[in-house]
């Protein structure tokens, strides 16, 4: 018998009982649905967390102050004030070629007060004119402030979207009004544009204004808390990386030997690691996930053992009528391979419509080629492999027993 007159005789041994090759096919089903949507989670989440990433600005490079003392022993980022405006000037107009834009940067958390309305901002950004530029953020509404105001250590404040939501709930216009930032009167120049959560929370809950006057009046202290740079291009953040280094060892007058007193971070490390931690992730959910196949290959397994059980007196028939132990043998194999790619089929249609439904409720998912074609090939694995010990019993049956058989 040629192959198509196999597969035609398997459909017929199947749909002679269809509930029970249904419930048989039921495991490998469950088990391709749920490696398919296990692997579109864990992607999905991963490209969530890389968008997030993303969304805090283009080629973004962090110097912070730390990681060696005078002494050569190490220090925590932050646990000395080595970095000053002066270096951040530094990397901004001397760095042209890797770094298009370089910000001092100053934090700080305060009640902002308006009228009646009190909102504790999650953070109160110093920074310069061009940190916009760096963190491509767009304003809704207003201005933004300039380098005089900068130099100036003018109270001048862009407030975000969650902002002005709080302060303003009844949707009045912000700009021109006073705010206070503690005790400090500020006057609102502009409204950032909705940007969303970001790895350190809501993007949106924040203030801006001149690194001076946050970090002179607001802070009352002369340090900033770090420095935010972008590269030109991804190509040139390496490059970027490595020239900020040089600069900076330069101004601190490290002699070579000397371990680094600044710690940099590129966007692109954060988006590697997030990778990393994606794929593992996504292999231990489809891990999990492809033990349901294997149940599933152990049930197509027992049925086609009693299949041939049922089926002994039909096999001495045709072994009696010709056919070969290979005939015999394909037949069942076949026939286990068929119940297999049917329960894979309808496993990849159950993915789809799981994942359709995680899409609509907002939840981070994808579907993934490669994952459909590993849960689908996996399947056909699984049935030649559940098929072929009832096949080989099949073959090797003895015709006189076989027509025997009652």
């Amino acid at each position: 018998m040629g192959l198509i007159e196999l597969i035609k005789l398997a459909f017929f041994a199947i749909t002679r009982n269809k509930m029970r090759a249904f419930l048989t096919m039921l495991g490998i089903i469950i088990g391709v649905g749920a490696v398919i949507t296990m692997i579109g989670i864990g992607e999905g989440s991963r490209q969530a967390q890389e968008a997030i990433i993303r969304s805090m600005g283009t080629n973004m490079i962090m110097i912070f102050s730390g990681s060696s003392s005078k002494t050569g022993g190490p220090v925590g980022l932050g646990g000395m004030d080595t970095l000053t405006e002066d270096d951040a000037f530094a990397i901004d107009r001397e760095l042209n070629d890797s770094v298009a834009a370089a910000t001092a940067y100053v934090r700080a958390s305060k009640p902002a007060i308006f009228g009646n309305t009190n909102w504790l901002v999650g953070t109160v950004a110093g920074a310069s004119p061009n940190y916009l530029e760096i963190k491509t953020w767009n304003l809704e509404s207003g201005r933004y402030f300039n380098e005089q105001e900068v130099r100036g250590q003018a109270k001048v404040a862009v407030i975000g979207k969650t902002v002005q939501d709080n302060l303003f709930p009844g949707g009045d216009d912000p700009i021109g009004k006073t705010i206070r930032l503690g005790n400090m009167p500020f006057e609102v120049i502009g409204v950032l544009e909705r940007k969303g959560g970001g790895p350190m929370g809501d993007q949106d809950d924040t203030v801006h204004a001149p690194y001076t006057t946050v970090m002179r009046k607001v802070k009352g202290s002369d340090h900033i808390n770090f420095i935010i740079a972008s590269a030109v291009s991804d190509t040139k953040s390496k490059q970027a990386e490595m020239e900020i280094t040089a600069l900076l060892r330069q101004r601190h007058k490290l002699v070579p030997g000397t371990p680094d007193d600044f710690t940099i971070r590129k966007q692109d490390d954060w988006i590697q690691a997030s990778a990393q931690q994606g794929a593992i992730l996504t292999m231990l959910l489809a891990m999990a996930a492809c033990i349901s196949l294997i149940v599933g290959g152990i049930g197509i397994s027992n049925i086609m053992l009693v299949s041939v059980t049922e089926r002994t007196r039909e096999i001495g028939i045709r072994r009696a009528l010709g056919a070969t132990q290979h005939s015999v043998m394909f037949q069942f194999l076949i026939e286990a391979i068929v119940l297999a790619t049917l329960g894979g089929l309808l496993g990849v249609a159950l993915s789809g419509l799981a994942i359709w439904i995680m899409q609509a409720q907002k939840v981070p998912a994808v579907i993934q080629q490669w994952a459909i074609l590993l849960g689908f090939g996996f399947s056909a694995l699984v049935g030649v492999v559940a098929g072929f010990l009832p096949a080989r019993k099949a073959a090797k049956l003895d015709v006189i027993d076989a027509l025997r058989y009652e």
